[in-house]
């Protein structure tokens, strides 16, 4: 099925670079080690024409979360740029990417914030190569750009659980969390990025699931953070079992913040204090313990401190539709790309 082509417009003036940083202390505001920490840092205004990295209408049309095109009126959430203490974020070189990647697969297996950073990579890529002869494709629940001049593709694969979801016609909707029956496409790429939260805190009429089940034994409900839990260490223990690192490089994509019924309206980063987020020491503590350590994208703290940039009633869904989980493009996810790609290249 052919992708969609969404156009829009994205103007925006271009001048000298003006940075303002939102202050904002962190207790370990860089890593014991020489390597930077790019978790911690401060958003900062760039008025030069680095910024935003790519523009939809002419780059990426091809896109969603297109929130200009949507009739957003304000564009200063465009120009900030994530600015880690102690180091700079290497800015993202496609030709250098698409280069390093030629004849390989990379694979985004989460939710639609997983989506969110598919999109991005893709546009960031295609804006660095305009002249590739792209394809988008999809199937079901799986999303293909490939890039046939670099034998390259950049996938997304819809998985929000990680673990199986299963329909039971008596029982209902069933979310096995100590059962992976379906990782067979995750051991045939040669970079995974996981990703899985949101899903799992779901409550009322937006819970997609009606029974826990571990071993045999069913559960009506339980602590939603202790089934990701659970879930998160069979992904773990899967993955070290069946992924072979020497082939395959595997990341986490870190839980990104939303901001429920509060993202309207919002023009620039809070530099408020930002209490811990619930899930993310579940996520550090599981990935620290694999044999294989999973190589973390945290993106949590840069998250919470963007209100400004989810599309809210600009999502294409209607106003009545406030969108505070999502995240616009060009925005906060391409950041989330420009530190994979310092990961990948280990800069």
């Amino acid at each position: 099925m052919a992708f969609t082509l969404w156009l829009g417009t994205l103007a925006l003036a271009c001048a000298f670079v003006c940075v303002v940083a939102l202050p904002f202390h962190h207790e370990n505001q860089a890593n014991q080690s020489n390597e930077c920490d790019f978790s911690q840092g401060t958003w900062v205004i760039d008025n030069s024409s680095s910024y935003p990295l790519y523009e939809v209408s002419r780059d990426c049309p091809f896109i969603g979360f297109d929130c200009l095109k949507n009739g957003r009126p304000d564009k200063e959430y465009l120009k900030y740029k994530w600015k880690p203490y102690g180091c700079d974020l290497p800015r993202f070189d496609g030709v250098k990417f698409l280069e390093k990647y030629s004849g390989k697969k990379i694979m985004f297996v989460g939710d639609s914030l997983s989506n969110n950073m598919w999109q991005s990579l893709t546009c960031l890529l295609h804006k660095s190569v305009p002249k590739s002869n792209f394809t988008l494709s999809s199937e079901k629940i799986f999303f293909s750009f490939q890039l046939p001049e670099y034998n390259a593709s950049i996938n997304f694969l819809k998985n929000g659980f990680l673990v199986d979801l299963v329909h039971d016609e008596e029982k209902g909707r069933i979310l096995k969390l100590d059962s992976i029956s379906y990782g067979a496409l995750w051991k045939e790429v040669d970079v995974v990025i996981f990703n899985t939260y949101h899903w799992w805190v779901h409550s009322g009429r937006s819970q997609t699931w009606d029974y826990f089940e571990v071993g045999d034994k069913l559960i009506k409900d339980m602590d939603h953070l202790e089934a990701f839990k659970i879930g998160l260490t069979t992904w773990a223990k899967w993955v070290d079992s069946n992924i072979d690192p020497t082939k395959t490089t595997v990341l986490f994509q870190g839980i990104a913040a939303s901001h429920p019924g509060t993202c309207l309206k919002q023009i620039e980063p809070d530099n408020a204090k930002m209490e811990a987020y619930p899930g993310v020491d579940i996520v550090k503590n599981i990935i620290s313990n694999m044999t294989n350590p999973a190589k973390l994208l945290d993106i949590t703290l840069l998250t919470q401190m963007r209100r400004d940039g989810h599309p809210s009633i600009y999502a294409g869904n209607g106003p009545s539709f406030n969108d505070c989980s999502h995240w616009c493009l060009a925005g906060v996810p391409d950041s989330w790309n420009e530190i994979l790609y310092a990961t990948l290249f280990g800069i």
